[in-house]
């Protein structure tokens, strides 16, 4: 009975190490995987940078959207080329908590897409790869940049009560939408949304010119807004 134990074990044991040398990555395959994640992931990088409509734009989460490409293909390399490895990473990893608040969907997109490129490359599918970043890619940019051929503001603008009506009619023609209105005694504070085509704000100075105008103020506008 012990010899069947024993026999059963070491069958096992001989299985196991065949396996894992027949999945074992050489030194040529990791380089190369490393290289090609660290190309894909800079295409990552231009896209996200190309399409980028935020406010402001945060090229440290777009480097690591570069490094999490190469970080995750060293770990399906790594699990790929030991089985009881890979059992144990699961499992530390899944303990793992972010947290850095992501407040754009979009960006959410991009740390997904740079994760997937990195298991796709870790497992060697390199074409797969370049078609998916292609594909990926052109929708993005398509999608995110060429989306509107118009800039969103927000405009603040403080006057004495009364002069609501001569502030929107100066900006009739640029779809004002009125998002806030504070009023204080004989002051009112508005800030209205608009969409103006180009580069041209000369509007803020025509109501600048208002009597009872004090102050106008624009802001470059992504569409997060809290009141």
């Amino acid at each position: 009975m012990n010899t069947l134990a024993y026999s059963f074990s070491d069958l096992f044991k001989s299985k196991f190490v065949e396996n894992w040398e027949a999945s074992a990555f050489s030194i040529t395959d990791m380089i190369l995987s490393f290289l090609f994640s660290l190309v894909v992931g800079l295409a990552v990088y231009a896209v996200y940078k190309i399409s980028y409509k935020g406010v402001v734009y945060s090229h440290s989460f777009n480097v690591s959207l570069v490094l999490m490409c190469v970080i995750t293909t060293a770990i399906i390399i790594t699990i790929s080329s030991n089985i009881a490895l890979s059992l144990g990473m699961v499992g530390a990893l899944s303990i793992v908590r972010f947290r850095s608040a992501i407040k754009d969907p979009v960006d959410i997109i991009f740390l997904f897409w740079a994760l997937t490129e990195g298991i796709i490359v870790g497992a060697q599918n390199y074409l797969f790869a370049i078609i998916s970043t292609l594909i990926i890619g052109a929708i993005c940019i398509v999608f995110f940049k060429l989306r509107t051929k118009k800039t969103i503001y927000l405009l603040v603008v403080v006057y004495e009560s009364g002069l609501t009506q001569y502030v929107m009619q100066e900006l009739r023609g640029l779809d004002p939408k009125i998002k806030s209105k504070n009023v204080s005694r004989n002051r009112t504070e508005l800030t209205v949304e608009i969409s103006v085509k180009g580069k041209t704000t000369s509007f803020v100075d025509k109501v600048s010119l208002i009597n009872g105008v004090y102050s106008a103020s624009l802001v470059s506008y992504n569409g997060d807004y809290v009141e």
